[in-house]
């Protein structure tokens, strides 16, 4: 089973940012870690700090995965055409955030995308990609 994992703005600077909120890994380590506790999966992984980037991605994943975990980041609040990129996209789709986006400022309480996903994981920094993976790989398997 083959396996987007596309991140938005910023994840590039995981170390750089509040610990607190992001959690103590890079980008990087979180994919090592996807691997290593999901070896029955292909993993591609792509980040990008351009719109235009992820809404590709998003478009072509349809003929080359079976699911994807996406973390708009901040995209995830305000980017209508990410949103019906995934809306349009015919693959399980699980949104993921590594901060409680329900917990934050205001005007990140509201995902514009998540409504087009199965569901959203959020909050539990490089778990929430962990959880998604389960998720996937206990819904893809019952297909």
């Amino acid at each position: 089973m083959k396996i987007l994992v596309l991140n938005g703005p910023n994840l590039n600077l995981l170390k750089k940012r509040d610990p607190g909120q992001y959690g103590k890994m890079s980008l990087e380590e979180i994919e090592q870690k996807l691997v290593a506790s999901f070896p029955e999966f292909l993993f591609t992984f792509k980040q990008s700090n351009s719109e235009a980037e992820i809404i590709e991605a998003i478009q072509n994943a349809s003929a080359s995965f079976s699911g994807l975990i996406i973390n708009p980041a901040a995209y995830s609040h305000y980017s209508f055409a990410i949103r019906d990129a995934l809306e349009l996209c015919s693959i399980p789709k699980i949104e993921v955030h590594l901060s409680n986006i329900f917990a934050r400022e205001e005007f990140r309480n509201v995902s514009v995308t998540a409504a087009v996903c199965l569901g959203v994981i959020s909050g539990l920094k490089e778990n929430s990609y962990l959880a998604a993976a389960y998720t996937l790989k206990c819904m893809l398997e019952r297909k």
